[in-house]
């Protein structure tokens, strides 16, 4: 009888060892497909026309949702010039700094719309053109930006988030001191080519859902 508690004893303790083996495992298992869904990058981004030059860098850092949504966080750091080439040829110069956060939704893998909302902190400048009656003036300002468009993206496989992208965006709020408006209040468009890079993926870059 003695034989037979220490046999079901000794069965016991073997059956919890395993068990928690097996939560541990599976608990690692757990908190390695999570950090394999963290992804960080960034974009470089460009708007032009005739009267504006726009240039920024974007890092990045975000987390893939599913499959199909990515959201993540950002700080945008930007320099604009526009000058007003049609009336007097003054000049706008703004230096500018927006953190933000942003969501990118993949209908199929090489396609996706994208919304990002940044508070902007401008560092602003006018420079009046020759023989004008204004004075140069410096101003800070701060404004929200919600840039909103759609992009495209290379080697983007499902179950995989390093990928290349490229996007083009308005922003739709339309803030008086937005930078991303001109003098006449007309939408600039923004575009951006980045690269998103998975973290703790491993050799080829796959995540599990």
């Amino acid at each position: 009888m003695k034989k037979l508690f220490l046999f079901f004893g000794l069965f016991s303790a073997l059956a919890g060892h395993s068990q928690d083996r097996y939560q541990g495992e599976e608990n690692n298992a757990d908190k390695k497909a999570r950090l394999q869904k963290l992804f960080t990058g960034g974009s470089l981004n460009l708007g032009f026309s005739s009267y504006s030059t726009n240039l920024g860098i974007s890092p990045q850092f975000g987390y893939s949702l599913a499959p199909w949504a990515d959201v993540g966080v950002n700080v945008g750091i930007n320099y604009i010039s526009q000058r007003d080439y049609q009336y007097s040829g003054d000049k706008l110069r703004q230096t500018l700094i927006g953190p933000g956060a942003f969501v990118r939704l993949f209908p199929v893998n090489f396609l996706f719309g994208t919304a990002q909302f940044e508070y902007n902190f401008i560092r602003y400048k006018y420079i009046p053109a020759g023989g004008s009656n204004y004075a140069p003036e410096k101003l800070k300002l701060e404004a929200p930006s919600l840039l909103v468009g759609g992009g495209y993206a290379s080697g983007r496989e499902r179950g995989g988030n390093t990928y290349y992208y490229f996007s083009v965006s308005w922003d739709i709020m339309g803030h008086d001191n937005s930078p991303y408006i001109d003098s006449h209040k007309r939408s600039l468009p923004v575009i951006r080519a980045g690269y998103n890079i998975g973290l703790f993926q491993g050799r080829g870059g796959n995540r599990r859902f």
